[in-house]
């Protein structure tokens, strides 16, 4: 399901039980300096990253403060972030002129502790090449490292390598919980394009052996992936980023089911294996 930008007015574009995506929760709130957001979601663990900006974050009485290092947009540094666990109040005050942030976040019934993710807590990994058009790097601000501290939720942030070029190829799924071979994870992503006259297409395949369809995401999209093969493009010229949301249904690590038309390609692909490793 594709959703086009729009003034959500703070109001979460994926709500708690969503009907697409049920196991995912997203926000994009938009702040002036001394702006104050509070949230609380009953079912749901949630991560708040700013996408630009710097701000505040109160949740189970701790205050982490000065979240937030980029100012003209995402590709202008590194990102940070807050894991707020389940059930549990965030106040979120805009210290810089504006900020835009990300909310995402995971169906999980259990309340865990809040922590802050820093510049330096950033897990990084860059895979694939020009060559093959799949260069990209992935930031995981809610990756590897965390299992031990967050439910269901993976957070990260996935970048195309020069301009143009595919994403999420080879094509995979993960729809069904079919331990080992596959988890059910929900996913849901925001696009963002430079510069921001770019664009690109999702594809979504729910059969091997039958066609798909295709989104058209520009700047601000903001894409639902319930089900099926799923691999994104961006147009040459342009850079493409996507903030990227993933719920698991049984466990936190990602199972992805690669499509067999096309998974003769992971030996094709350098640094994809690494890659792969990085979710689970």
């Amino acid at each position: 399901m594709h959703i086009a930008p729009f003034d959500n007015q703070n109001k979460p574009i994926v709500d708690e039980h969503n009907s697409v995506v049920p196991l995912n929760y997203f926000n994009i709130v938009h702040l002036k300096k001394g702006d104050t957001y509070e949230y609380q979601l009953a079912d749901y663990e949630s991560c708040v990253v700013p996408a630009t900006g710097n701000v505040d974050v109160v949740t189970q009485e701790q205050t982490f403060a000065d979240i937030g290092r980029r100012i003209e947009n995402v590709w202008d540094g590194e990102p940070e972030g807050v894991y707020v666990p389940t059930n549990s109040k965030a106040t979120v005050t805009c210290q810089s002129e504006t900020a835009e942030v990300f909310i995402a976040g995971a169906l999980y019934d259990k309340t865990l502790s809040a922590f802050a993710v820093r510049t330096e807590d950033i897990d990084k990994v860059q895979y694939g090449s020009d060559d093959t058009k799949t260069h990209r790097k992935i930031k995981h601000i809610l990756g590897q490292r965390y299992h031990d501290k967050v439910g269901r939720l993976l957070v990260s942030e996935l970048y195309t390598v020069g301009q143009g070029g595919w994403s999420g190829f080879p094509t995979h799924k993960h729809d069904t919980d079919d331990l080992p071979n596959e988890t059910r994870h929900d996913e849901t992503y925001n696009f963002r394009f430079k510069p921001n006259n770019g664009s690109g297409m999702q594809l979504k395949q729910n059969s091997d052996d039958q066609p798909g369809e295709a989104y058209h995401i520009v700047d601000g999209s903001t894409v639902l992936i319930d089900k099926g093969y799923h691999p994104c493009v961006v147009m040459p010229g342009y850079e493409m980023y996507y903030f990227t949301i993933l719920g698991g249904l049984s466990q936190r690590s990602l199972v992805q089911n690669f499509q067999p038309t096309h998974a003769h390609q992971l030996e094709t692909i350098p640094g994809i294996k690494d890659m792969i490793a990085k979710f689970k």
